[in-house]
């Protein structure tokens, strides 16, 4: 009879006995242990070195340069617009925008507006302080008061922030606040005829003595709709011409066809011609500036 196979020892792997060796001198060193809550660790001090004067000095210049990049931004669009630098590639200033930057039309408006309003929290906040924006979003709430009251804004929102950077919610809290206390109704309609007043509003400059028609009557403000864009004025700045309904009307179609001659971007000495007609403190064109802006629309037609 054939023997049945015998069974072999298992072979034992040198690394197999090191690693069950292992574990049993750990298994020995646990339980060897004093008490893990007495265990002593050894941490190696790292010693932080302080900034020198020029070092301290070169941070606050390099952060003062990240606080203001929305606000140099913001200056550089409105020097390309207000001088036309963009009118060798584009007909208009909103067309450069989205082709060159990127820019929907409201946010190269948005970034001016922010910039304006820097600038004025620049001028007239406690210096000592030295507690500015650092993007637009922080400030778009400002935009809804007058320059003279934004820096009390401002300088309420840093204290509710505890002396920091305040955010846009903060913000925007501190000017409902002011907004509440300040409150007048708005009686102007849509479709009324205003001229603006500029006053000392900067955001305003150049268009001080204009006409524009009211596009949406909000709480504190106005959306006004001008010969070349629209604008949102502080009640303050507005001054109703009192036009009769059809008065009103007649504005209206000649605001829209200025515009339409004004965004083609025809050239400057024309343009300067529009800019007049948006000044008018009558509610219809003489037959000679009747005449002159239906030739620049047949130009545009063409």
């Amino acid at each position: 009879m054939p023997k049945p196979p015998s069974r072999r020892n298992k072979a034992t792997s040198p690394a197999s006995t090191d690693s069950t060796s292992a574990a049993s001198s750990v298994n020995e060193d646990i339980s060897q242990q004093v008490d893990p809550g007495s265990a002593t660790i050894t941490v190696t001090a790292v010693e932080v070195t302080e900034l020198t004067q020029e070092e301290q000095s070169d941070r606050l210049h390099l952060e003062r340069k990240v606080e203001r990049a929305f606000f140099e931004a913001g200056k550089a669009l409105m020097e390309l617009r207000d001088r036309k630098l963009y009118r060798s590639t584009h007909k208009n200033f909103e067309e450069y925008c989205r082709d060159r930057f990127g820019h929907n039309r409201r946010q190269s408006y948005l970034l001016m507006d922010a910039a304006v309003i820097f600038d004025n929290l620049e001028q007239k906040c406690d210096r000592n302080d030295h507690i500015l924006p650092t993007n637009e979003w922080q400030i778009r709430p400002l935009s809804k008061l007058d320059p003279d009251i934004q820096p009390e804004a401002w300088e309420q929102a840093v204290e509710s922030a505890n002396g920091k950077v305040p955010s846009h919610r903060i913000v925007k809290d501190a000017v409902q606040r002011i907004m509440e206390r300040t409150q007048a109704p708005n009686t102007y309609q849509l479709g009324e005829v205003c001229q603006i007043l500029a006053k000392d509003n900067p955001e305003l400059r150049g268009k001080g003595g204009c006409w524009g028609i009211v596009s949406q009557a909000n709480n504190f403000s106005c959306t006004v709709k001008m010969w070349d864009s629209e604008y949102t004025v502080g009640l303050h700045h507005l001054k109703s011409y009192n036009y009769l309904p059809s008065e009103c009307e007649q504005m209206q179609v000649i605001c829209d066809r200025i515009n339409r001659v004004y965004s083609s971007g025809l050239e400057e000495s024309v343009q300067k011609f529009l800019e007049m007609l948006g000044k008018l403190n009558r509610a219809y064109l003489t037959a000679l500036e009747e005449k002159l802006l239906s030739l620049l629309e047949a130009e545009i037609a063409n």
